[in-house]
């Protein structure tokens, strides 16, 4: 069979990385398309994962808009000749590419705010996987598991952190550090959202590095005085890195979930909240908190307790008790849609 994975977003590398191997060695034919935001493009070929870059990130709805198109395009370009079985995406243009061609189209989504990319995609969608999390119905073709997308990557068995991260960081064996994260915002469904301000990133830097070491890392500009804390070691290695850190805080709801997983002390400033992002709030191993300045006082807080690693990780492994691997869930599902497709064609 023939499976198109569409990755469109560092994140997406992570959760669809084990699949993408798993599937070939399986005997299957896999074909990934790209998109050249943050380190996508970085870590695919890290990975060794042959690649065709679409495009590079639109700025503002118009340029998304635009961008949009040209994925859309240069995808149906390369699926013809290619002829799949499915697409796997969490991205609208596997969708338009899937039904021009009559294929099958998986989007995973987590997301409920993503409302316009929801929209572009949703009508196409042969089926749409979600967490049992999500607070949407999208009627009978979702499907719900138990998990999160970080546990593709992250679940106990396939992740042990690596200890020469730290040396790669230059951190030693020892040392208190913490992880912060900025975005940039300039995604569609950040619209109308925010997380720090600038002034507040300042703060909270300052604040941190009287405690310990802070290790930054951002999509974007920080303000001058910032670049010196920036993240020195490969992006390959942040999962190592946040794992050992004492405590993670930023505005990324990823790299949140990614700490939370890895039960790790975690803080996110930012108005979105996903249903996600809720289970986890109330099982105690996340912490959502709007207002910048509560949640630096917090962070204050955590990083000053150096027992506060051990509870989260009893927190995570509680958690954690009920949720699968989702690489083989979605394994498992790509191959009896796939094996349904092939079936149908002949």
């Amino acid at each position: 069979m023939r499976f198109v994975f569409e990755i469109a977003h560092p994140a997406h590398v992570h959760l669809f990385r084990y699949a993408i191997v798993e599937l070939q060695q399986h005997g299957h034919e896999v074909m990934v398309v790209s998109r050249d935001k943050d380190v996508t493009v970085e870590l695919l070929d890290h990975y060794g994962i042959p690649h065709d870059c679409l495009s590079r990130q639109g700025r503002g709805l118009v340029g998304l808009a635009g961008e949009m198109l040209l994925r859309d395009w240069r995808l149906w370009r390369l699926a013809r000749r290619f002829r799949p079985d499915v697409f796997v995406a969490l991205s609208m243009c596997s969708a338009h590419v899937a039904a021009l061609l009559r294929k099958p189209c998986v989007i995973f989504d987590d997301s409920e705010h993503a409302t316009l990319e929801r929209m572009a995609w949703r009508p196409f969608a042969t089926l749409i996987c979600t967490p049992e999390a999500y607070r949407l119905h999208l009627g009978p073709r979702q499907r719900r598991y138990p998990g999160y997308h970080e546990l593709a990557y992250l679940h106990p068995s396939r992740f042990q952190p690596d200890p020469e991260a730290l040396t790669d960081a230059g951190i030693a064996k020892g040392e208190r550090f913490f992880i912060v994260r900025f975005v940039s915002w300039a995604a569609a469904h950040d619209v109308g959202h925010r997380g720090f301000t600038e002034a507040g990133r300042v703060r909270l830097v300052h604040e941190l590095e009287k405690l310990g070491r802070v290790i930054l890392t951002s999509e974007g500009k920080v303000p001058p005085d910032l670049e010196k804390y920036r993240m020195r070691a490969s992006p390959t290695r942040i999962h190592d890195l946040i794992a050992y850190s004492s405590l993670f805080i930023g505005d990324s709801s990823t790299m949140a979930a990614e700490a939370a997983l890895l039960g790790v002390p975690n803080i996110r400033v930012s108005t979105i909240r996903p249903g996600t992002d809720t289970e986890r709030e109330a099982s105690g191993v996340s912490h959502r908190i709007d207002d910048e300045e509560e949640a630096i006082m917090k962070a204050i807080e955590l990083a000053s307790d150096s027992s506060a690693g051990e509870r989260y990780g009893r927190l995570r492994d509680k958690l954690l008790a009920d949720k699968v691997d989702v690489t083989d869930y979605l394994v498992s599902l790509l191959e009896d849609l796939g094996a349904g497709s092939d079936q149908g064609r002949r």
